[in-house]
């Protein structure tokens, strides 16, 4: 009897070991088919000399690691790909600053303002990428633009009257990142302030008690427990501020230059949809996959170490 407790125990455990992992099936299968079938295609794609022809109908022709000896020695990809690079340090930098000060500015905001402050941040965050490049793109129009009119007629700084935010790349850059900043800081915004709420009040209390200012109270205990958090939200923004395509094309469109402006996106853009070079276009994006997964890799070494600790 005992032994057959035992196994019959022994079987319960096993099934409650291997349930969570049965569970998990369906998600893994809608993962693999939503996103692991179309890497895989990506991958032969860039495999393969795919331009016009293949996209009508010819028989691709496979020509092994080609697509990549071509991109990694043209010039062309590394500046655009140093320019995806700053561009993304900036935005990123840009809005963890902005994002952390907003959520400790709503810890010490009354319920009123708390409440139109979220229903302002809420505004830009569902805004669609689109609609607010195009709205941005108004507001910095060379004629009629309210910017241009503001500093020329209100601070009677006349050489910005009929100036053009777009052409100059340095200018276009700074429209670019006002634009991405503006929607990306409600989402740190928002999670910053989830993880200040769990701050044991107690122990701040106690700190401010023997004496510590409030940078050294941010410092030495929210901080600490906030560093999860903006481990997170650094990563992801890097990823989403490196895949950065709508905003970039838009104002491309309304009057910036392609060549001089171009980050990684509208650069594979360029290369596969508009130049008809998928093959090439492939290979850059199998290049920012290997980029991403690289981050993603460290987080979640980051993570488990934290984990272990």
């Amino acid at each position: 009897m005992t032994l057959a407790l035992r196994g019959r125990r022994l079987s319960s455990r096993r099934r409650g070991e291997l349930l969570p992992w049965l569970l998990l099936i369906p998600a893994a299968v809608v993962v693999l088919a939503l996103t692991g079938w179309p890497l895989v295609q990506l991958l032969i794609m860039s495999l393969q000399e795919f331009g016009r022809a293949q996209i009508f109908g010819a028989a691709p022709e496979w020509i092994a690691f080609d697509n990549y000896a071509e991109v990694l020695t043209d010039p062309v990809f590394w500046t655009v790909l140093g320019r995806s690079i700053l561009f993304a340090l900036v935005n990123v930098a840009t809005t963890m600053a902005l994002g952390i000060l907003i959520a400790l500015l709503m810890t010490r905001l009354n319920r009123g303002f708390k409440t139109l402050v979220s229903a302002g941040l809420l505004l830009a965050w569902a805004m669609p990428p689109i609609t607010a490049t195009v709205v941005w793109g108004w507001l910095f129009n060379t004629d009629f633009g309210v910017i241009n009119y503001v500093l020329s007629h209100g601070l009677g700084l006349t050489q910005f009257q009929g100036h053009s935010w777009l052409i100059n790349p340095l200018s276009f850059f700074l429209v670019a990142t006002i634009i991405i900043t503006w929607q990306s800081v409600p989402f740190v915004a928002f999670t910053v302030f989830a993880g200040l709420t769990q701050v044991p009040t107690e122990v701040l209390e106690a700190a401010q008690l023997d004496g510590s200012t409030r940078f050294q109270r941010f410092r030495f205990i929210t901080f600490p427990y906030l560093r999860p958090v903006l481990l997170v939200l650094l990563i992801l923004e890097i990823i989403w501020d490196m895949r950065v395509f709508p905003q970039i094309k838009a104002l491309q469109a309304i009057g910036g230059i392609a060549a001089d402006t171009n980050t990684i996106g509208p650069y594979i853009y360029s290369v596969s949809v508009a130049g008809g070079n998928l093959g090439i276009g492939g290979a850059i994006a199998v290049i920012l996959v290997v980029v991403m997964l690289a981050l993603s890799a460290y987080y979640i070494r980051i993570t488990l170490r934290q984990d272990e600790a």
